[in-house]
Protein backbone atom coordinates (compact mmCIF):
# COMPACT_ATOMS: atom_id res chain seq x y z
CA UNK A 1 0.00 0.00 0.00
CA UNK A 2 2.92 2.39 0.58
CA UNK A 3 3.55 2.90 -3.11
CA UNK A 4 -0.12 3.28 -3.98
CA UNK A 5 -0.60 5.89 -1.24
CA UNK A 6 2.36 7.89 -2.54
CA UNK A 7 1.01 7.65 -6.09
CA UNK A 8 -2.38 8.87 -4.83
CA UNK A 9 -0.67 11.84 -3.15
CA UNK A 10 1.10 12.76 -6.41
CA UNK A 11 -2.16 12.51 -8.37
CA UNK A 12 -4.04 14.57 -5.78
CA UNK A 13 -1.44 17.34 -5.98
CA UNK A 14 -1.41 17.44 -9.78
CA UNK A 15 -4.21 20.05 -10.15
CA UNK A 16 -2.42 22.40 -7.74
CA UNK A 17 0.83 21.86 -9.62
CA UNK A 18 -0.77 22.61 -13.00
CA UNK A 19 -2.38 25.72 -11.54
CA UNK A 20 0.98 26.90 -10.18
CA UNK A 21 2.62 26.36 -13.59
CA UNK A 22 -0.13 28.35 -15.31
CA UNK A 23 0.10 31.13 -12.72
CA UNK A 24 3.87 31.15 -13.15
CA UNK A 25 3.53 31.88 -16.87
CA UNK A 26 1.41 34.92 -16.03
CA UNK A 27 3.55 36.14 -13.13
CA UNK A 28 6.74 35.91 -15.20
CA UNK A 29 5.53 38.61 -17.58
CA UNK A 30 4.92 41.10 -14.77
CA UNK A 31 7.73 43.57 -13.96
CA UNK A 32 9.14 42.70 -10.55
CA UNK A 33 12.10 45.06 -10.20
CA UNK A 34 9.98 47.80 -8.61
CA UNK A 35 7.06 45.69 -7.46
CA UNK A 36 7.67 43.91 -4.12
CA UNK A 37 4.08 42.65 -4.07
CA UNK A 38 4.57 41.00 -7.45
CA UNK A 39 7.76 39.36 -6.23
CA UNK A 40 5.92 38.06 -3.16
CA UNK A 41 3.14 36.54 -5.29
CA UNK A 42 5.74 35.00 -7.61
CA UNK A 43 7.73 33.61 -4.67
CA UNK A 44 4.64 32.07 -3.11
CA UNK A 45 3.64 30.53 -6.43
CA UNK A 46 7.13 29.02 -6.89
CA UNK A 47 6.94 27.61 -3.38
CA UNK A 48 3.64 25.89 -4.33
CA UNK A 49 5.08 24.63 -7.62
CA UNK A 50 8.14 23.12 -5.95
CA UNK A 51 6.08 21.54 -3.17
CA UNK A 52 3.79 19.75 -5.63
CA UNK A 53 6.40 18.85 -8.26
CA UNK A 54 7.48 15.30 -9.10
CA UNK A 55 11.27 15.48 -9.27
CA UNK A 56 12.94 13.42 -12.00
CA UNK A 57 16.55 12.33 -12.35
CA UNK A 58 18.72 15.30 -13.41
CA UNK A 59 21.50 15.07 -15.95
CA UNK A 60 25.14 15.35 -14.96
CA UNK A 61 25.29 18.26 -17.38
CA UNK A 62 29.09 18.48 -17.49
CA UNK A 63 29.85 19.43 -21.10
CA UNK A 64 33.23 21.08 -20.54
CA UNK A 65 35.86 22.02 -17.98
CA UNK A 66 38.44 24.79 -18.07
CA UNK A 67 42.05 24.12 -17.09
CA UNK A 68 45.19 26.21 -17.12
CA UNK A 69 48.12 25.14 -19.26
CA UNK A 70 51.23 27.33 -19.14
CA UNK A 71 49.15 29.88 -17.26
CA UNK A 72 46.52 30.14 -19.99
CA UNK A 73 42.93 28.81 -19.70
CA UNK A 74 42.01 25.97 -22.04
CA UNK A 75 38.54 24.57 -22.61
CA UNK A 76 38.29 20.78 -22.50
CA UNK A 77 35.16 19.15 -23.93
CA UNK A 78 33.45 16.46 -21.81
CA UNK A 79 31.27 13.77 -23.37
CA UNK A 80 29.50 11.02 -21.43
CA UNK A 81 29.89 7.44 -22.59
CA UNK A 82 28.25 4.29 -21.25
CA UNK A 83 30.95 1.63 -20.92
CA UNK A 84 28.73 -1.07 -19.41
CA UNK A 85 24.94 -1.20 -19.43
CA UNK A 86 23.76 -3.65 -16.79
CA UNK A 87 20.20 -4.20 -15.53
CA UNK A 88 20.72 -2.27 -12.29
CA UNK A 89 23.63 0.01 -13.15
CA UNK A 90 25.54 1.72 -15.94
CA UNK A 91 29.25 2.37 -15.80
CA UNK A 92 29.54 5.93 -17.09
CA UNK A 93 32.74 7.52 -18.42
CA UNK A 94 33.39 11.25 -18.72
CA UNK A 95 35.62 11.47 -21.76
CA UNK A 96 37.88 14.51 -21.94
CA UNK A 97 39.01 15.80 -25.31
CA UNK A 98 40.61 18.83 -26.91
CA UNK A 99 41.47 19.44 -30.53
CA UNK A 100 44.38 21.73 -29.62
CA UNK A 101 46.40 19.89 -26.98
CA UNK A 102 47.43 16.39 -25.94
CA UNK A 103 45.64 16.33 -22.63
CA UNK A 104 45.43 13.86 -19.77
CA UNK A 105 46.67 10.65 -21.37
CA UNK A 106 48.79 9.79 -18.32
CA UNK A 107 46.34 10.97 -15.65
CA UNK A 108 45.15 8.45 -13.03
CA UNK A 109 41.93 6.52 -13.61
CA UNK A 110 39.37 6.96 -10.83
CA UNK A 111 36.25 4.81 -10.53
CA UNK A 112 33.71 6.55 -8.29
CA UNK A 113 31.25 4.15 -6.67
CA UNK A 114 28.17 6.25 -5.98
CA UNK A 115 25.85 5.32 -3.10
CA UNK A 116 22.82 3.15 -3.78
CA UNK A 117 20.82 4.69 -0.95
CA UNK A 118 17.97 6.60 -2.57
CA UNK A 119 19.64 9.42 -4.48
CA UNK A 120 20.87 9.31 -8.07
CA UNK A 121 24.58 9.30 -8.87
CA UNK A 122 24.14 12.87 -10.14
CA UNK A 123 24.28 13.94 -6.48
CA UNK A 124 28.05 13.51 -6.99
CA UNK A 125 28.17 15.97 -9.88
CA UNK A 126 30.52 18.30 -7.99
CA UNK A 127 32.70 15.31 -7.09
CA UNK A 128 33.04 14.39 -10.76
CA UNK A 129 33.54 17.94 -11.98
CA UNK A 130 36.28 18.63 -9.42
CA UNK A 131 38.22 15.45 -10.27
CA UNK A 132 38.04 15.87 -14.04
CA UNK A 133 40.85 18.41 -14.55
CA UNK A 134 43.52 15.90 -13.53
CA UNK A 135 41.85 12.46 -13.55
CA UNK A 136 40.08 10.14 -15.96
CA UNK A 137 36.72 9.64 -14.25
CA UNK A 138 34.15 6.83 -14.31
CA UNK A 139 31.09 6.50 -12.06
CA UNK A 140 28.49 3.87 -11.20
CA UNK A 141 25.18 5.29 -12.40
CA UNK A 142 22.52 3.29 -10.55
CA UNK A 143 19.15 2.63 -12.17
CA UNK A 144 15.80 3.13 -10.49
CA UNK A 145 14.61 -0.35 -9.47
CA UNK A 146 11.03 0.48 -10.46
CA UNK A 147 12.27 0.57 -14.07
CA UNK A 148 14.06 -2.81 -13.93
CA UNK A 149 11.78 -5.68 -15.06
CA UNK A 150 11.39 -8.59 -12.68
CA UNK A 151 12.82 -10.91 -15.33
CA UNK A 152 16.25 -9.32 -14.69
CA UNK A 153 16.32 -11.05 -11.32
CA UNK A 154 17.17 -9.86 -7.82
CA UNK A 155 19.95 -7.54 -6.70
CA UNK A 156 21.60 -8.48 -3.42
CA UNK A 157 24.84 -7.55 -1.68
CA UNK A 158 26.54 -10.40 -3.56
CA UNK A 159 25.23 -9.02 -6.87
CA UNK A 160 26.61 -5.59 -5.89
CA UNK A 161 30.08 -7.06 -5.33
CA UNK A 162 29.80 -9.04 -8.59
CA UNK A 163 29.17 -5.76 -10.40
CA UNK A 164 32.15 -4.05 -8.76
CA UNK A 165 34.43 -6.94 -9.67
CA UNK A 166 33.32 -6.71 -13.29
CA UNK A 167 33.85 -2.95 -13.43
CA UNK A 168 37.24 -3.05 -11.68
CA UNK A 169 38.45 -5.86 -13.96
CA UNK A 170 37.81 -3.59 -16.96
CA UNK A 171 40.82 -1.49 -15.89
CA UNK A 172 43.21 -4.46 -15.53
CA UNK A 173 44.69 -3.07 -12.31
CA UNK A 174 45.17 0.49 -13.57
CA UNK A 175 42.50 2.17 -11.43
CA UNK A 176 41.89 3.90 -8.11
CA UNK A 177 38.46 3.19 -6.61
CA UNK A 178 36.60 5.82 -4.62
CA UNK A 179 33.60 4.83 -2.49
CA UNK A 180 31.31 7.61 -1.26
CA UNK A 181 29.24 6.73 1.83
CA UNK A 182 27.20 3.51 1.57
CA UNK A 183 29.47 1.63 -0.91
CA UNK A 184 32.54 1.59 1.37
CA UNK A 185 31.54 -1.88 2.59
CA UNK A 186 30.95 -3.44 -0.89
CA UNK A 187 34.20 -1.84 -2.11
CA UNK A 188 36.12 -3.29 0.84
CA UNK A 189 34.52 -6.67 0.14
CA UNK A 190 35.43 -6.60 -3.55
CA UNK A 191 39.00 -5.46 -2.87
CA UNK A 192 39.42 -8.09 -0.14
CA UNK A 193 38.25 -10.80 -2.51
CA UNK A 194 40.65 -9.65 -5.23
CA UNK A 195 43.46 -9.71 -2.67
CA UNK A 196 42.49 -13.17 -1.49
CA UNK A 197 42.77 -14.63 -5.01
CA UNK A 198 45.80 -12.40 -5.74
CA UNK A 199 44.09 -11.02 -8.82
CA UNK A 200 46.10 -8.87 -11.26
CA UNK A 201 43.06 -6.55 -11.28
CA UNK A 202 43.49 -5.25 -7.73
CA UNK A 203 43.02 -1.44 -7.61
CA UNK A 204 46.10 0.65 -6.98
CA UNK A 205 44.34 2.49 -4.17
CA UNK A 206 40.93 2.87 -2.60
CA UNK A 207 39.53 6.07 -1.15
CA UNK A 208 36.76 5.43 1.39
CA UNK A 209 34.68 8.49 2.22
CA UNK A 210 32.15 8.76 5.04
CA UNK A 211 30.90 5.17 5.13
CA UNK A 212 29.81 2.63 7.78
CA UNK A 213 32.79 0.25 7.87
CA UNK A 214 32.06 -0.28 11.58
CA UNK A 215 28.68 1.17 12.53
CA UNK A 216 29.24 0.33 16.22
CA UNK A 217 31.64 3.25 16.56
CA UNK A 218 30.25 6.63 17.64
CA UNK A 219 26.69 5.66 16.60
CA UNK A 220 24.47 8.40 15.20
CA UNK A 221 20.74 8.62 14.50
CA UNK A 222 20.91 6.24 11.50
CA UNK A 223 22.81 3.59 13.47
CA UNK A 224 20.54 3.86 16.52
CA UNK A 225 17.40 3.64 14.37
CA UNK A 226 18.66 0.41 12.81
CA UNK A 227 19.45 -1.05 16.22
CA UNK A 228 16.12 -0.08 17.77
CA UNK A 229 14.00 -1.73 15.07
CA UNK A 230 13.90 -5.41 14.22
CA UNK A 231 14.62 -6.69 10.74
CA UNK A 232 10.96 -7.79 10.64
CA UNK A 233 9.92 -4.18 11.31
CA UNK A 234 11.89 -3.02 8.26
CA UNK A 235 10.31 -5.76 6.18
CA UNK A 236 6.78 -4.77 7.26
CA UNK A 237 7.10 -0.98 7.21
CA UNK A 238 9.69 -0.11 4.56
CA UNK A 239 9.57 -2.75 1.84
CA UNK A 240 6.79 -2.60 -0.73
CA UNK A 241 6.09 -3.78 -4.26
CA UNK A 242 6.21 -1.70 -7.44
CA UNK A 243 2.72 -1.08 -8.93
CA UNK A 244 1.83 -2.95 -12.08
CA UNK A 245 1.99 0.06 -14.41
CA UNK A 246 5.79 0.43 -14.04
CA UNK A 247 8.38 -1.69 -15.91
CA UNK A 248 9.57 -3.12 -12.59
CA UNK A 249 6.06 -4.27 -11.65
CA UNK A 250 5.83 -6.50 -8.55
CA UNK A 251 9.53 -6.06 -7.70
CA UNK A 252 10.06 -5.58 -3.96
CA UNK A 253 11.87 -2.33 -3.18
CA UNK A 254 12.69 0.21 -0.55
CA UNK A 255 10.99 3.24 -2.16
CA UNK A 256 13.07 6.33 -2.78
CA UNK A 257 10.41 8.55 -1.20
CA UNK A 258 10.83 6.65 2.08
CA UNK A 259 14.59 7.23 2.02
CA UNK A 260 14.09 10.91 1.18
CA UNK A 261 11.72 11.34 4.12
CA UNK A 262 14.32 9.71 6.35
CA UNK A 263 17.10 11.98 5.12
CA UNK A 264 14.92 15.06 5.58
CA UNK A 265 13.90 14.00 9.08
CA UNK A 266 17.54 13.88 10.21
CA UNK A 267 17.78 17.66 9.74
CA UNK A 268 14.16 18.78 9.46
CA UNK A 269 14.78 22.21 11.03
CA UNK A 270 17.52 22.98 8.51
CA UNK A 271 15.34 21.97 5.54
CA UNK A 272 12.39 24.02 6.81
CA UNK A 273 14.65 27.01 7.32
CA UNK A 274 16.01 26.61 3.79
CA UNK A 275 12.46 26.75 2.37
CA UNK A 276 11.70 29.94 4.30
CA UNK A 277 15.00 31.43 3.14
CA UNK A 278 14.14 30.63 -0.49
CA UNK A 279 10.93 32.63 -0.16
CA UNK A 280 12.84 35.57 1.36
CA UNK A 281 15.54 35.53 -1.33
CA UNK A 282 12.93 35.47 -4.10
CA UNK A 283 11.08 38.42 -2.57
CA UNK A 284 14.36 40.30 -2.16
CA UNK A 285 15.39 39.54 -5.73
CA UNK A 286 18.52 37.65 -4.60
CA UNK A 287 18.46 35.26 -7.54
CA UNK A 288 22.01 33.95 -7.11
CA UNK A 289 21.20 32.50 -3.68
CA UNK A 290 17.77 31.33 -4.86
CA UNK A 291 19.33 29.50 -7.81
CA UNK A 292 21.77 27.73 -5.48
CA UNK A 293 18.79 26.51 -3.42
CA UNK A 294 16.95 25.38 -6.55
CA UNK A 295 19.96 23.50 -7.85
CA UNK A 296 20.55 21.65 -4.59
CA UNK A 297 16.94 20.66 -3.91
CA UNK A 298 16.18 19.72 -7.52
CA UNK A 299 18.92 17.13 -7.03
CA UNK A 300 18.17 16.22 -3.43
CA UNK A 301 14.46 15.54 -4.00
CA UNK A 302 15.06 13.34 -7.07
CA UNK A 303 15.20 9.77 -5.74
CA UNK A 304 15.25 6.18 -6.94
CA UNK A 305 13.93 2.90 -5.54
CA UNK A 306 16.40 0.43 -4.03
CA UNK A 307 16.10 -3.35 -4.61
CA UNK A 308 14.71 -4.90 -1.44
CA UNK A 309 17.29 -7.70 -1.28
CA UNK A 310 20.20 -5.29 -1.15
CA UNK A 311 18.50 -2.86 1.24
CA UNK A 312 17.52 -5.55 3.74
CA UNK A 313 20.93 -7.24 3.67
CA UNK A 314 22.63 -3.88 4.20
CA UNK A 315 20.49 -3.11 7.24
CA UNK A 316 20.93 -6.60 8.66
CA UNK A 317 24.63 -7.28 7.96
CA UNK A 318 26.13 -3.77 8.14
CA UNK A 319 23.97 -1.88 10.66
CA UNK A 320 22.62 -4.65 12.90
CA UNK A 321 25.03 -7.60 12.89
CA UNK A 322 28.27 -5.71 11.98
CA UNK A 323 29.45 -8.69 9.94
CA UNK A 324 32.49 -6.97 8.36
CA UNK A 325 34.26 -5.69 11.51
CA UNK A 326 33.38 -8.90 13.39
CA UNK A 327 34.93 -11.10 10.68
CA UNK A 328 31.66 -12.74 9.64
CA UNK A 329 31.14 -11.15 6.22
CA UNK A 330 30.99 -13.50 3.24
CA UNK A 331 30.74 -13.17 -0.53
CA UNK A 332 29.37 -16.08 -2.58
CA UNK A 333 30.28 -18.37 0.32
CA UNK A 334 33.84 -17.04 0.60
CA UNK A 335 34.87 -15.42 3.89
CA UNK A 336 35.80 -11.76 3.44
CA UNK A 337 39.00 -10.79 5.23
CA UNK A 338 40.50 -7.32 4.56
CA UNK A 339 43.85 -8.64 5.81
CA UNK A 340 44.29 -9.97 2.25
CA UNK A 341 44.52 -6.37 0.99
CA UNK A 342 48.23 -5.80 0.56
CA UNK A 343 48.62 -4.23 -2.89
CA UNK A 344 45.86 -1.60 -2.69
CA UNK A 345 46.67 1.56 -0.72
CA UNK A 346 44.00 2.96 1.62
CA UNK A 347 42.90 6.55 2.19
CA UNK A 348 39.94 7.16 4.54
CA UNK A 349 38.14 10.51 4.73
CA UNK A 350 35.57 11.66 7.29
CA UNK A 351 33.64 14.83 8.07
CA UNK A 352 33.94 16.25 11.56
CA UNK A 353 30.16 16.88 11.74
CA UNK A 354 28.96 13.85 9.79
CA UNK A 355 25.74 12.62 11.41
CA UNK A 356 25.07 9.83 8.88
CA UNK A 357 28.40 7.97 8.97
CA UNK A 358 29.85 9.45 12.12
CA UNK A 359 33.61 10.04 12.62
CA UNK A 360 35.48 6.84 13.39
CA UNK A 361 33.25 4.52 11.37
CA UNK A 362 35.28 4.89 8.17
CA UNK A 363 38.64 5.04 9.94
CA UNK A 364 37.87 1.51 11.19
CA UNK A 365 39.01 0.22 7.78
CA UNK A 366 42.62 0.73 8.89
CA UNK A 367 42.15 -1.71 11.75
CA UNK A 368 40.78 -4.32 9.33
CA UNK A 369 43.44 -3.82 6.65
CA UNK A 370 46.23 -4.99 8.94
CA UNK A 371 48.79 -5.88 6.29
CA UNK A 372 49.17 -2.47 4.71
CA UNK A 373 52.33 -0.54 5.54
CA UNK A 374 52.23 2.96 7.01
CA UNK A 375 53.27 4.25 3.58
CA UNK A 376 50.18 2.64 2.03
CA UNK A 377 47.65 4.31 4.30
CA UNK A 378 46.37 7.77 5.16
CA UNK A 379 43.43 9.31 7.01
CA UNK A 380 41.90 12.77 6.99
CA UNK A 381 39.08 14.39 8.99
CA UNK A 382 37.71 17.54 7.37
CA UNK A 383 36.86 20.13 10.04
CA UNK A 384 33.53 21.89 9.92
CA UNK A 385 31.67 19.71 7.41
CA UNK A 386 28.87 17.19 7.63
CA UNK A 387 28.17 14.21 5.42
CA UNK A 388 27.66 16.02 2.12
CA UNK A 389 30.55 18.41 2.69
CA UNK A 390 33.13 15.68 2.19
CA UNK A 391 32.24 15.29 -1.50
CA UNK A 392 30.49 18.55 -2.36
CA UNK A 393 31.19 22.25 -1.86
CA UNK A 394 34.14 24.54 -1.26
CA UNK A 395 35.93 22.43 1.34
CA UNK A 396 35.65 19.36 -0.88
CA UNK A 397 37.10 21.31 -3.79
CA UNK A 398 39.78 23.24 -1.90
CA UNK A 399 40.86 20.91 0.90
CA UNK A 400 39.81 17.29 0.31
CA UNK A 401 40.24 16.83 -3.43
CA UNK A 402 43.89 18.06 -3.45
CA UNK A 403 44.72 15.47 -0.77
CA UNK A 404 43.11 12.74 -2.85
CA UNK A 405 45.03 13.83 -5.96
CA UNK A 406 48.33 13.74 -4.04
CA UNK A 407 47.59 10.32 -2.52
CA UNK A 408 46.50 8.79 -5.83
CA UNK A 409 49.61 9.96 -7.65
CA UNK A 410 51.82 8.26 -5.09
CA UNK A 411 50.46 4.93 -6.29
CA UNK A 412 49.76 5.59 -9.95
Amino acid sequence: MLYELNEFKKAAMLPAHLWSEAAGLFLNILPKERNPLGRAFSAGNEFLERTTRHYVKPEFGIDHITIKINGRPKKITITEETVFDRPFCNLRYFKRSSSKINFGSNDPNILIVAPLSGHHATLLRDTVRTLLPDHNVWITDWKDARLVPLIDGPFSLDHYVDLLLEFVSFFKGNVHIMAVCQPVVPVLMATSYLGMIDSPHQPRSMILMGGPVDARINPGAVNLFAQEHSIEWFERNIITKIPKYYPGAIRSVCPGFIMLNGFMALNIDRHQEASVDLFKHLVQGDMETANAHRSFYDEYRAVLDIPAEYFMQSVDRIFKKFDLPLGRMTFRGHPINPEFIQKTALFTIEGERDDISCPGQTYAAHRLCKNLSSYQRDHYVQPGVGHYGIFNGKRWRNEIKPRIATFVRQFN
